[in-house]
């Protein structure tokens, strides 16, 4: 079973979130709002993408490549572990 299968309900919701949040923006440049507004919107469109990237990429390793809290191979769930730590940071 995939990982996005286990999770789906959950990733669902976040992509619905995100639904909304792009239809925010449309409504705001049909009515005119603000660009000020308008690439607040944006910009907060883009930190939903960007965890939910981050989320999928974790929980990618975590299935197929090795999960830190299960791998018996000290070295391979160290580095696992090191790698979600690093997409955590560079997906900030």
């Amino acid at each position: 079973m995939s990982h996005t299968t286990k999770h789906k309900e959950k990733l669902l919701a976040r992509v619905r979130r995100l639904k909304g949040q792009i239809e925010a923006v449309e409504r705001s440049l049909e009515t005119e709002v603000p660009c000020g507004d308008v690439l607040n919107l944006v910009a907060s469109i883009r930190g939903a993408v960007t965890g939910l990237t981050a989320e999928l990429i974790e929980d990618h390793i975590r299935e197929h490549v090795s999960n830190p809290e299960k791998d018996e191979d000290e070295g391979r769930a160290q580095g696992a572990a090191e790698l979600i730590e690093i997409v955590r940071t560079y997906l900030k």
